[in-house]
C-alpha cells in the first residue's frame, strides 16, 4: 500500500542523496540553505507498489511531485487502455501542468509495473504563495523553480516536435518569445510564469492529440 513519510524520518544523508537528482533542490540548496529548509518543511515522501496510482486524473490539487526513485507511467485516458503517454524518470517533476494552469489533473499516472517501489517527493505548492511575494518562498526561489520549468517543457515539446515535423503544433511553442530583459528581477519572474503557463496549455494540447496518435498506432 502507498506509504507516506514525513520527511525528518528519513535519514539526512539518505535524503540528501535521493534530492541531488533534483535540479529545482539542488540549485535551491547552493543558493540558500534556508529556502532549502522551507521547502523541505512543505514537502512528504510516498513510496507506491507496482500498480499503484499516484495521481487521478479530474483530481484537483496544489501538491507538486517529483520522481526520488523508480518508474511511472502516464496515461491520458482513466481505463488505462492502449494511451500510454510516457513515463516518468528518477528526477523528472510531475503535476506542474494542473498547477500552473490552475484545471483538474489531465492524466493518471501509475506506478509502473517493472519497478518494485517508485519513491515521490511531494511539495505542497502552497508554500509558494502569489507571484508577487517573497515570503516564506524568496524571488531567487521562484526564479529557480520558473526558469527549471519553462526549460522543462521546451524540452518536452521539442521532443514531440521531432516526432511529428509536419503536425501543425509542431512550431507553436518557439513563438513563445523568451525573457531579454535584466536577471533576477520580479520582470523576470512574471515573464517567466507567463512562458510556462503558455508552454502548459501547448504541451496539453500536444498529450491529448499524442494520446489519440498512440492509442491510434496501437489499433
Amino acid at each position: 500500500m502507498m506509504e507516506t513519510k514525513p520527511l525528518h524520518k528519513i535519514p539526512k544523508d539518505t535524503l540528501e542523496h535521493l534530492l541531488a537528482g533534483i535540479p529545482f533542490f539542488k540549485v535551491v540548496k547552493q543558493q540558500d540553505l534556508k529556502q532549502f529548509e522551507i521547502l523541505l518543511q512543505a514537502s512528504r515522501i510516498m513510496s507506491f507498489l507496482p500498480g499503484e496510482i499516484v495521481l487521478q486524473k479530474g483530481d484537483s490539487g496544489n501538491w507538486l511531485y517529483f520522481l526520488l526513485k523508480g518508474k511511472l507511467a502516464v496515461y491520458v485516458d482513466q481505463a488505462l487502455k492502449g494511451d500510454l503517454v510516457n513515463y516518468v524518470t528518477p528526477g523528472e517533476v510531475f503535476g506542474d501542468l494542473a498547477q500552473l494552469v490552475g484545471q483538474a489533473r489531465t492524466a493518471t499516472v501509475i506506478a509502473d509495473q517493472s519497478t518494485k517501489e517508485s519513491m515521490v517527493l511531494a511539495l505542497d505548492f502552497n508554500v509558494f504563495g502569489p507571484l508577487n511575494s517573497v515570503s516564506p518562498i524568496s524571488l531567487q526561489t521562484k526564479l529557480a523553480y520558473y526558469r527549471n520549468t519553462a526549460h522543462n517543457l521546451r524540452w518536452k515539446l521539442e521532443v514531440y516536435r521531432s516526432q511529428h515535423l509536419q503536425h501543425e503544433l509542431a512550431n507553436k511553442h518557439r513563438q513563445i518569445k523568451l525573457y531579454l530583459g535584466p536577471k533576477d528581477t520580479y520582470e523576470e519572474l512574471v515573464s517567466l510564469h507567463e512562458q510556462s503557463q503558455a508552454l502548459a496549455l501547448l504541451l496539453m494540447e500536444w498529450n491529448k492529440e499524442f494520446g489519440v496518435l498512440a492509442a491510434e498506432s496501437m489499433m
